[in-house]
């Protein structure tokens, strides 16, 4: 049976990409860009996962982005004091953390919250 509409994706399919993103938010430890890929991604299919479990995920995808963003901001202007160094690695192994929180409750079709 064909889909009336075939831009309306599946759960399945929007899991898949849900992993993919967090696969990109991992893999931006490595090479940066990555991040700014999922970020893209994820509001470019925001809404094809509203009123799912995997919008929670998005949520904290996106908040664990922008962040990590303003932590590395501040970590980085602080490097002329010293105290950043601290606030960077903090940061690191709270996205570490986010990171791995996600991806686990991704595996067991679990929200992110509540």
């Amino acid at each position: 049976m064909t889909k009336p509409y075939p831009y309306i994706t599946d759960e399945r399919s929007n899991e898949k990409i849900t992993a993919l993103i967090y696969a990109l938010y991992a893999a931006s430890f490595l090479v940066g860009i990555t991040a700014i890929a999922a970020i893209m991604m994820n509001y470019i299919k925001r809404e094809d996962v509203a009123g799912t479990y995997l919008e929670s995920h998005f949520r904290w995808q996106i908040r664990t982005f922008w962040f990590a963003m303003m932590y590395s901001s501040i970590g980085i202007v602080l490097l002329l004091i010293l105290i950043g160094w601290p606030i960077l690695i903090a940061t690191g192994f709270w996205v570490i953390y986010r990171i791995t929180k996600g991806w686990l409750r991704l595996f067991d079709r679990r929200a992110m919250y509540g």
